[in-house]
Parts: structure tokens; C-alpha cells; sequence
């Protein structure tokens, strides 16, 4: 009986032991050898793609965002539709908005140059975003690297799995908090909003039926927002109104005034129990960064493959 009861405990400690490896595989360093300019080459190209169009900067965020919240940072985002499976594109938080697709494509391509076979399409995209955010005027932090790529993508679960913008405060901590992130992690990661746009059919219903906005900046939207459904659906309008291609605290700023683009973004600031947080950052810049870099890196820990789990893709696209 006690040699059974000791057996169990190895077999516990040595699962607690696995599971603590598989997570200590990523690191900041785990292509210094087998690819030592990836850094270069992620962050030209991102350069390059941002002083085409800003606004690419957070599509390559809001995608790494989509990549992670969905079975985690895998890449699977950015898997085409096969005839085995319905990929992640077509879901309704990606279709017709999810952008970025090229530029990491032509990343890839330069990768698979120097060093063929050895990047996952998951690391690229987690360097982009990162790239993105610095390029942009916000913090660096170095990524932690090492994920592989995951063979099949999920429709139904990226559209069960990315919170919607019609989402209420309790549903959005309850999603953040299931994949292990906090409150404050959701609000640092909200903050992402202080760049880039969103379409008229995701804020429609904010700027028309609701009552915690500011009545002049609903008008102002309703101007390129036309009230009936279908018209004008994927027309743009910035989710920080003070500085959309800048990585800054403005969004929170917008948020004390009501000027929160998207009811998700807004929420955070209704007398709820994210108000001080939102209060913080817009008082303290450095408070905001910080705790965003901490996010990202934590998000960026969901359920990597690495070891033989996975694969590392020739093509972002598709299986190999």
C-alpha cells in the first residue's frame, strides 16, 4: 500500500515536472544559434509595412491577439480553409477585418532565406506584434520564443472563443480569466485600442441605442455610421480618437470622457469594478505600459506547442 502511495507521488511530481519544461521551452533566446538575424528580418519588414500604412501595426496586434485566444499562440490564425478543415479567417471576428496575412507572409519568406525550417509562423507573428507596439511608440520587451505551429485551425472555436464588442464587463473577465489572465490584464490588453480602427457594424449599436457615451462624439461617429444595418458596415473610424497610429495612454483618457468607441471598450469604464484601473493608467503612462508588456508576455504563454508537438510550417498558410 505505502509502495503504491509512493509511486503516486513520483508519477505527480514527474507530470508537475513536464508540464513546468514544456512552458520553460520558450525563451527570449531560443533562435540566437539556429537564427541569429530573425530579429532584423521580423523587424524591417514590419518597419517597412508600417511606413506603407500605420494602421498595419495594430492589425498585426489585434492578429496575434486572435492567434492566442483561440486553442493559444499556435498560428492557426493563419491557416487557409482546406478540405479537412474550416479555418479561423472566416469566423465572424475575422472576416472581412482580420489584415496583416501578407506582411507575415513576406516575413516568412524572408526567414525560410536565412534559416529554412527553423521559424514558426506562431513566433513570427508574436515578434510582429511586439515589433509593432515599439515601432508605434510603445514599450519593448523581449518575446519569449520556441512555439511550433499547430496543423488544423478551428471556425466554430474562434467564433466562441474572441470576445465580442457587444461583450458586457462580467463576460469579458470571465473569457480573459479561463485562459489565466486578470482583470488587469484585460484592461492593460484592452489598452491595445490605442491604435488602430474598428468598422461601423462593431460599433453601430454603441453609438445609436446606448447612453454611456458622450452624445457630441456619438454624433460625430453616426456621421460616417449610418444607423441602418448593411449600409456602410466596413466603414472605419479610430478606436482612440486623440492619436490612432500611436501606442499611448489616450484610449484610457477617452474612456473617463465616455468616448469609448466599442460598448467592450466603454465598459471598462461605467462604474464598474475596472474604473480605478482605467483611472490609473490614465494618471500614470509608465503604470500602463508596464503592466501591458506583463500581458503580453502572459498571453503569449497560452498553450504553446513546442517540442515534437506541432510543426514548423514552410508556408503560413498551410500544413506542410
Amino acid at each position: 500500500m505505502g509502495s503504491w502511495r509512493s509511486m503516486s507521488c513520483v508519477l505527480v511530481v514527474m507530470v508537475l515536472l513536464l508540464g513546468s519544461t514544456v512552458n520553460a521551452q520558450l525563451s527570449a533566446n531560443f533562435y540566437s544559434r539556429s537564427c541569429p538575424h530573425l530579429p532584423n528580418i521580423v523587424n524591417n519588414a514590419v518597419h517597412s509595412a508600417i511606413a506603407k500604412e500605420a494602421r498595419m501595426g495594430a492589425s498585426l496586434l489585434r492578429l496575434f491577439f486572435h492567434d492566442c485566444f483561440v486553442n493559444g499562440c499556435d498560428g492557426s490564425v493563419l491557416l487557409d480553409d482546406t478540405s479537412k478543415f474550416k479555418g479561423e479567417k472566416g469566423a465572424v471576428p475575422n472576416k472581412n477585418s482580420a489584415r496583416g496575412f501578407e506582411v507575415i507572409d513576406a516575413i516568412k519568406s524572408e526567414v525560410e532565406k536565412a534559416c529554412p525550417g527553423v521559424v514558426s509562423c506562431a513566433d513570427i507573428l508574436a515578434a510582429a506584434a511586439r515589433d509593432s507596439v515599439h515601432l508605434l511608440g510603445g514599450p519593448y520587451w523581449d518575446v519569449k520564443l520556441g512555439r511550433r505551429d499547430a496543423r488544423t485551425a478551428s471556425l466554430s472555436a474562434a467564433n466562441n472563443g474572441i470576445p465580442a464588442p457587444t461583450s458586457n464587463l462580467n463576460q469579458l473577465i470571465s473569457r480573459f480569466s479561463s485562459l489565466g489572465l486578470s482583470t488587469k490584464d484585460l484592461v492593460a490588453l484592452s489598452g491595445g485600442h490605442t491604435i488602430g480602427q474598428a468598422r461601423c457594424t462593431n460599433f453601430r449599436a454603441h453609438i445609436y441605442n446606448e447612453s454611456n457615451i458622450e452624445e457630441v462624439f456619438a454624433r460625430s461617429r453616426q456621421s460616417n455610421c449610418p444607423r441602418a444595418s448593411g449600409s456602410g458596415d466596413n466603414n472605419l473610424a479610430p478606436l482612440d480618437l486623440q492619436s490612432p497610429t500611436s501606442f499611448d495612454n489616450s484610449y484610457f483618457k477617452n474612456l473617463i470622457q465616455k468616448k469609448g468607441l466599442l460598448h467592450s471598450d466603454q465598459v471598462l469604464f461605467n462604474g464598474g469594478s475596472t474604473d480605478s484601473i482605467v483611472r490609473g493608467y490614465t494618471a500614470n503612462p509608465k503604470s500602463f505600459s508596464d503592466d501591458f508588456v506583463q500581458a503580453m508576455i502572459k498571453m503569449g504563454d497560452i498553450s504553446p506547442l513546442t517540442g515534437s508537438q506541432g510543426e514548423v510550417r514552410k508556408n503560413c498558410r498551410r500544413v506542410n
